[in-house]
């Protein structure tokens, strides 16, 4: 399934509380993102019609909620993200952030608890 950028915004506040109302919806966005309610309430009924999320009659409104687990969907974007860009392969990935963005100490110290994780099969 394929989500748009902004649609993944709007799954991101399904995904931290649901079910939620539109108005809900528009209220947590309407700030941050500085998106007029005609242009929330289109991206909930994109989901809805791809069957991202679910809506459920609650007197005289809907309340959504995700279909889609973010979880499958971090998969599906990452996948894609490396098999268009990078072959497929992770260490490319990793060498591209490590020439043309600085890897912060933490970062590099994650990697290599990773390593050993993998090879440790503990992962």
């Amino acid at each position: 399934m394929q989500i748009s950028e902004a649609e993944s915004t709007v799954m991101d506040v399904l995904w931290r509380q649901h079910p939620l109302s539109a108005d809900d919806v528009v209220q947590a966005l309407a700030e941050s993102r500085h998106w007029q309610e005609p242009t929330i309430k289109t991206l909930l009924n994109r989901l809805l019609n791809k069957g991202a999320i679910a809506a459920e009659k609650d007197g005289r409104r809907y309340l959504y909620t995700p279909v889609l687990e973010r979880g499958d969907w971090l998969i599906d974007e990452s996948e894609g993200l490396l098999d268009r860009l990078f072959g497929g392969r992770v260490a490319p990935l990793v060498a591209h952030f490590s020439e043309h963005r600085k890897l912060s100490g933490e970062d590099i110290a994650e990697l290599r608890k990773l390593l050993r994780e993998i090879d440790d099969g503990s992962r």
